[in-house]
């Protein structure tokens, strides 16, 4: 499989944080998000993964009743980066 150019990693991660936007407050299970866009759960993950270390978005890692996951996680738009989407889209 060929490697994804830095720039298209870009502009789908814009992608995800959109599609995140548009559920919010509401948070998406990696699977979820990676068939919103179209894309591999792993490489949807990494791309997750980096979003997070920029402190786009959040992890969660325990169900409503508190319960941890074992193998999933879910994902929401952290509040610093839906602010500046709420901005961004009046």
């Amino acid at each position: 499989m060929p490697a994804i150019s830095k720039k298209k990693q870009d502009k789908i991660q814009e992608q995800i944080l959109h599609h995140l936007f548009e559920i919010s407050p509401q948070s998406a299970f990696t699977s979820q998000i990676a068939e919103a866009t179209a894309r591999d759960e792993e490489f949807i993950k990494s791309l997750l993964q980096d979003l997070k270390s920029k402190a786009l978005v959040a992890e969660i890692n325990k169900n409503p009743q508190g319960t941890d996951y074992k193998r999933r996680q879910r994902w929401r738009l952290s509040n610093k980066a839906f602010e500046v989407f709420k901005n961004l889209n009046p």
